[in-house]
């Protein structure tokens, strides 16, 4: 595999898959880690905000698996666009709130919505690419 070719489709079938599995795999450690770990340590008000961002990682994650079953049947451009912003928010959205829970600078907090947009963009190119075909 050359170096152009690594990134003519970033985010292929099985790339988006195995980024999903990661990211479930992810999800569940921090969960549990959040659920055994972290309970007894953070306010109730830095516990909400950790499970929310647990709760949209795991979400996105199981969503992220989805798109990647259908790259594997209705490859498109959209679609690997779909899933690089729903990976992106994801990523934004959810990491940020895991750095806010463990004490970062509020100012991190701006990217929280950025994250938020990200996601919202991935999902309506799912829609309008499956609406497409």
């Amino acid at each position: 595999m050359t170096l152009p070719s690594l990134y003519a489709k970033p985010m292929d079938a099985r790339r988006t898959l195995a980024v999903a599995g990661a990211l479930i795999a992810l999800a569940t450690a921090l969960g549990a880690f959040g659920a055994h770990a972290l309970k007894s340590h953070l306010s109730a008000d830095k516990l909400q905000v950790y499970e929310t961002a647990v709760r949209y990682h795991f979400l996105h994650s199981l969503g992220l698996l989805a798109i990647g079953v259908l790259l594997r049947s209705m490859d498109g451009e959209l679609l690997r666009w779909s899933a690089a912003l729903v990976l992106t928010g994801v990523v934004l959205f959810s990491g940020s709130l895991y750095l806010l829970t463990f004490g970062a600078p509020r100012l991190l907090g701006v990217i929280t919505p950025l994250g938020g947009l990200a996601l919202i963009a991935g999902w309506i190119l799912f829609a309008v690419t499956v609406l497409r075909q």
